[in-house]
């Protein structure tokens, strides 16, 4: 275990630096340095030019792609599988976009799966019992349970697979007032499946090194009842509560959803803008010191701006990254237009760097 993270109530200030935090910048570049994902020691340097102005040759360089644009093979095959877009030691992040239903079921063995409904309805068949999911749910599956995806609608889905056990984060100060409320989750209810005479009931063990199939001579979706705390369930975006300050914009570890050890997932969604004037709306330039940053634009807008639907951007760390100057010159500028941010966008934080798929390299925007 890594030395604790010490912070200090003095702040040091050297040279031209603005009296509030993230804010009345008179012109100058505001960029973070910071560790432990916003949460530790950090430095706010006030840069003359754009830190994202850069060319970027090498592995360790932003990444940008269209969903739309990737093929996974169940889009096309019902017995196909997602497509691989990031992975490292803590967890696999893959994209489905599955049309037909699954004539298997499936059992992830190295860890918890948690999948972002981006576009489509269905059903989530599962041990615990029967799931609706619709856009904007995320469905959560226990690592090792059986469950099965049949869709009404083609379904594209942003999934996440971690190596620990994913929590819900301890609420703090907030208390029952956390944005993550327990009691929106949707929480299934038995209802085991009849035989339907096929010779064999096929379980895809899904691990690395795999798969590993299983044959069952019955339908795997047999439970008549279950108790616990460890179960499926879906919550949708809609239901979660937005934490927000009128004079600073938030660091992103406000908004977080579900955890596991070096994975953080959070909802970025619809809330009031800062309205005290001189306040910076957009977030700073920072450069991800200890954790790689992955962005799902499921949909919205900024100030006015249409987010590109289906985007999905990776930030290493080490690597500096933020809006364009010119965008944050226009959200100045518009300053009294807009009094909401309409954006809605997923992200997943990770310790590990993240290694893109080729298939992701090979549809990367800045490449092409």
């Amino acid at each position: 275990m890594g030395s604790r993270i010490v912070e200090s109530f003095v702040q040091l200030r050297k040279g031209k630096t603005p009296r509030r935090l993230h804010a009345d910048l008179d012109g100058l570049k505001d960029d973070e340095l910071g560790r432990g994902g916003f949460t530790g020691r950090t430095a706010n340097l006030y840069r003359r030019h754009d830190p994202t102005a850069y060319r970027a040759d090498g592995p360790l360089r932003p990444v940008d792609v269209l969903a739309g644009e990737l093929k996974p093979a169940d889009a096309a095959d019902s017995r196909g599988e997602p497509l691989p877009l990031f992975d490292n030691d803590d967890c696999r992040i893959m994209l489905s976009r599955r049309r037909d239903p699954m004539p298997f079921w499936v059992r992830h063995i190295d860890g918890d799966l948690l999948c972002f409904v981006h576009r489509g309805s269905g059903l989530a068949e599962t041990e615990f019992g029967p799931l609706r999911y619709r856009e904007g749910d995320w469905v959560y599956i226990p690592k090792a349970c059986t469950w099965r995806q049949l869709p009404d609608s083609e379904t594209t889905m942003l999934m996440i697979e971690t190596t620990d056990e994913l929590r819900v984060p301890a609420p703090g100060a907030l208390g029952r007032h956390f944005p993550f409320d327990p009691a929106q989750a949707t929480i299934p209810e038995p209802a085991p499946a009849d035989d339907d005479g096929r010779d064999g009931y096929e379980v895809r063990l899904v691990h690395r090194g795999g798969p590993t199939t299983l044959v069952y001579e019955h339908n795997p979706i047999d439970v008549e009842g279950w108790r616990g705390d460890n179960f499926a369930f879906t919550f949708n975006i809609a239901d979660y509560n937005v934490v927000t300050s009128d004079s600073v914009h938030l660091p992103p570890t406000v908004h977080l959803f579900m955890q596991a050890t070096g994975v953080y997932v959070m909802n970025f969604l619809p809330r009031p803008a800062e309205g005290v004037p001189g306040t910076e709306r957009t977030p700073w330039y920072h450069r991800n010191v200890d954790y790689d940053e992955i962005a799902f634009f499921h949909g919205g807008s900024l100030y006015g701006i249409p987010m590109p639907p289906g985007l999905i951007s990776h930030a290493p760390q080490g690597v500096h990254h933020g809006a364009p100057e010119k965008a944050r010159e226009r959200a100045r500028r518009k300053f009294d237009e807009f009094t909401r941010v309409d954006w809605q966008v997923i992200a997943v934080d990770t310790r590990r760097r993240l290694t893109p798929s080729a298939e992701v390299l090979a549809h990367d925007l800045g490449q092409h």
